[in-house]
């Protein structure tokens, strides 16, 4: 009796410490694992760049299960995503298409808007001419270099970025540029463009109102002049957008320049060139010039897209076209 006895309580001790540990299994793997709102759309961008969209329906360690718009469940590894968005009705067209926003959304053709970079998000815009790094230093703050591909001029820029509201924008900047080592070879020049913007709108649209004071000086010779600029974008679907740029120089009050030249003149009595001094003041006009950029941004994949536009030039009433489209390429860095 005692061994039988002996031996139930062997059993009941075994059971407990089975099904102790098959509760702490079950209880760790219910802690590990999430279920998510199942109304919340998200974009998964995966590391091979691709995307998908649907809603989240649970999520550990391990996996993401999601259900696509179209009623697939799929399994997805955590070792693959990139990124996991929450996106809304606002990201979707009027025909159901996810549109998105567009990650290049503070950058016109040549302008800039009240939007800051997002952290992180620095980018390379390739040029014609030249490069254009964009570096996001905070929420509010971006710094940048361009130049050209002979590294003359050197151009700065800076940008300070404020929220007015959840759709309206302003930021403050400047543009400093040098002649570089172009200097040390008696060219000497530079310039500066301080500047304001306001805008309104998003990442998937906005506009832009600019203004600010170019000042270019030449071996000691100064001239300024007031800009202004009004651009826009809108992303119409996920791969394009809309984008216009416009660059205008306001016309002044004509000035006057006093020069003193040497000519050679001929002598016809004597046939020998004599050297005279001549004085002359003349009307430098400074008339006003419109750059105006009309074009459209490809989104090729997640952090790459190439932008071209066909460019105007607006000067003495007439609107005169440049065959050489405006050719620009962004590169996420």
């Amino acid at each position: 009796m005692l061994h039988l006895q002996k031996r139930f309580t062997m059993k009941v001790f075994l059971l407990s410490i089975f099904l102790f540990l098959s509760s702490s299994l079950i209880f760790s793997q219910q802690h590990d694992t999430t279920t998510v709102n199942s109304k919340q759309l998200f974009k998964i961008i995966q590391t091979d760049k691709s995307e998908l969209i649907g809603y989240i329906l649970k999520e550990d360690e391990r996996e993401v299960f999601i259900e696509t718009q179209d009623g697939r469940k799929i399994y997805i590894p955590q070792y693959i995503i990139k990124e996991i968005i929450p996106i809304n009705s606002k990201d979707f067209n009027n025909k159901g298409q996810y549109v998105g926003e567009d990650i290049f959304a503070t950058r016109y053709f040549i302008t800039t808007n009240g939007l800051p970079l997002k952290k992180g998000e620095h980018y390379i815009q390739w040029n014609l001419f030249g490069p254009d790094f964009q570096f996001s230093i905070n929420e509010r703050f971006g710094a940048g270099l361009m130049t050209s591909w002979m590294a003359i001029p050197i151009i700065g820029t800076v940008k300070y970025s404020f929220k007015i509201n959840e759709r309206n924008q302003f930021a403050i900047g400047s543009m400093l540029g040098t002649s570089s080592w172009a200097s040390f070879s008696g060219v000497n020049f530079g310039g500066a463009l301080p500047f304001a913007t306001v805008s309104h709108g998003d990442r998937a649209a906005n506009i832009a109102l600019s203004g600010g004071y170019g000042a270019v000086w030449i071996d000691g010779d100064v001239d300024g002049r007031a800009l202004t600029s009004l651009a826009g974008m809108i992303k119409i679907g996920p791969r394009i957008s809309l984008v216009f740029d416009s660059f205008i120089v306001l016309p002044a009050k004509s000035d006057f320049v006093t020069q003193t030249y040497t000519e050679y003149v001929y002598n016809d009595q004597t046939e020998v060139y004599n050297e005279v001094q001549i004085t002359q003041t003349v009307e430098r006009k400074k008339p006003g010039l419109g750059l105006f950029v009309p074009g459209i941004r490809w989104h090729q994949e997640e952090g790459q897209a190439f932008q071209f536009g066909f460019t105007g030039v607006a000067t003495g009433g007439e609107l005169i076209p440049v065959p050489i489209p405006m050719v620009q390429w962004y590169r996420r860095i």
